[in-house]
């Protein structure tokens, strides 16, 4: 059984074009400087980079509609004002609630 299994492979080890590209496909694979591995390292943080640019743009969007919306409405300043900074007016009392 063995005998016949070296006897497939011995021609196959002694072809010097086979041996030579199985060699340069392992040193890309594993050693080189860009190997595999790397590759796949680098490809997945690029996605996640992206992912993160476009959830920023997203947020730069709204963010940008929110203040321009701000901007021209002094009712809609005043009310964002009371919500975020608590802000009251002289003759109010303000409670928190916090739900837990």
């Amino acid at each position: 059984m063995i005998r016949k299994i070296l006897d497939i492979l011995l021609p196959v080890l002694k072809n010097k074009y086979l041996l030579s590209l199985s060699l340069f496909v392992l040193w890309i694979a594993f050693f080189d400087q860009n190997n595999l591995l790397d590759r796949y390292k680098l490809v997945r943080e690029v996605h996640q980079l992206q992912d993160a640019r476009h959830y920023y743009i997203e947020r730069i969007k709204a963010d940008s509609a929110r203040l321009t919306e701000l901007r021209t409405n002094n009712e809609n300043l005043e009310k964002f004002a009371r919500e975020q900074y608590l802000m009251k007016k002289d003759n109010e009392d303000i409670f928190v609630i916090v739900n837990k």
